[in-house]
């Protein structure tokens, strides 16, 4: 859950020496992308999934640079984060701060409007974000490494982040979004730790019936509870199959019945789970990346024996479909660690992506307690 970032090169002060930055836009950044003109009015890039992914992988790595701008004391005439994002005619809006360490950890980006009519773009394009909130990752320098390992530690131990101080502050800030714009307007994204902060935090609205639009790139697939949840999985699945082989009684069909509700099958609250079937996020994986190669596990891949006898394991009806995701993966044959773990390569103009839908065992354990509803209380008597 690392990114590597060299050393400044230049001594400060000198602006010529900064435009050589190796992170400078125009050094580093993506190559024949155009910025927003008048013509997006009739024919907006922000509706090709290209241009987006490489749009909003570009503010992420504004966001990593804000706290290297911070740690190294630049000022405005020489930050490098602006000219990440103000050819696509957006504005930093506001730093989430980890109060910690006083590190950046995460920005929201506004449509720039100002800066948008100075180029005769009258609207906004169809499809571009009024707001989107970009999350980083561990970033190797001294002053924010400790925190940033901190909550790496956090999800390898719980797969779990609700615990960090980033969490709260997170949601906090894309809930403020979403009161302000709506939430088919706004949009969360990160990179490795920070895609599993923008997993979470769009789970948690999508749980309020919030839907935001989501993109994570190399999110952690890597825990110490996910390998214990497989071996619980495992041990589950035997027990299962011995089950299977006993007749039912009375009590375990009624209770197959509301299990069947619960999980959205049939009527009442299936419509619920239907709703929040809505929310879609966007998954951009390396193969070669060993913390985020683990989405791309078939959903029938280990712990998944071959069906007993009339197949009841693959019949079974409270067993909702796979949660609803787009897995986009990328494989380039044998990488460097920092090559396929990198937010650079998401921009990149010969990228070729493979699109799976639906079968990461991974993507559905993820964004199961989405649909995994809770059995209807029982109703209440009035005394007569």
């Amino acid at each position: 859950m690392a990114k590597a970032m060299v050393e400044k090169i230049a001594s400060p002060g000198g602006e010529e020496q900064e435009n050589h930055h190796p992170y400078a836009y125009h050094v580093s950044g993506p190559r024949n992308l155009s910025s927003p003109n008048w013509r997006d009015i009739i024919s907006s890039s922000w509706k090709d999934e290209n241009y987006r992914r490489t749009v909003i992988a570009c503010f992420i790595q504004a966001v990593y640079l804000l706290e290297l701008d911070r740690q190294e004391n630049r000022t405005p005439e020489t930050a490098l984060a602006p000219k990440w994002w103000k050819p696509f005619k957006y504005k930093l809006s506001q730093t989430l701060i980890d109060e910690r360490d006083g590190s950046i950890f995460g920005a929201v980006l506004e449509w720039d409007r100002s800066a948008a009519l100075s180029d005769f773009i009258l609207i906004r394009p169809s499809g571009a974000p009024k707001a989107v909130l970009a999350l980083r990752g561990t970033l190797l320098k001294g002053p924010t490494i400790r925190r940033d390992i901190e909550d790496d530690l956090r999800f390898l131990a719980w797969e779990s982040l609700k615990g960090s101080v980033r969490f709260n502050c997170a949601l906090e800030g894309l809930k403020v979004a979403v009161d302000r714009f709506g939430s088919c307007n706004v949009c969360v994204a990160g990179h490795s730790l920070g895609a599993g902060f923008a997993l979470q935090v769009g789970k948690a609205l999508a749980k309020q019936g919030v839907f935001v639009e989501t993109h994570l790139f190399n999110p952690p697939s890597v825990s110490i509870a996910m390998s214990l949840r497989n071996i619980g999985e495992k041990a589950g699945f035997v027990w299962k199959r011995f089950k299977s082989m006993l007749p039912l009684s009375s009590s375990e069909n009624q209770q197959t019945d509301v299990d069947c509700q619960s999980a959205g099958v049939g009527d009442g609250p299936g419509k619920v789970c239907a709703e929040i079937m809505k929310w879609v996020p966007h998954l951009y994986v390396n193969n070669s990346d060993y913390i985020c190669c683990y989405y791309t596990d078939p959903e029938n891949a280990a712990g998944q024996g071959s069906s007993s006898a009339g197949g009841k394991e693959n019949a079974d009806p409270t067993r909702v479909k796979a949660a609803a995701a787009k897995l986009f993966v990328l494989s380039k044959g044998k990488q460097k660690f920092f090559e396929a773990h990198g937010i650079e390569q998401w921009w990149k103009d010969d990228l070729e992506l493979q699109l799976a839908l639906n079968n990461s065992k991974l993507i559905d354990r993820q964004l199961k307690s989405l649909y995994s509803l809770p059995a209807p209380a029982p109703p209440q008597w009035k005394a007569q």
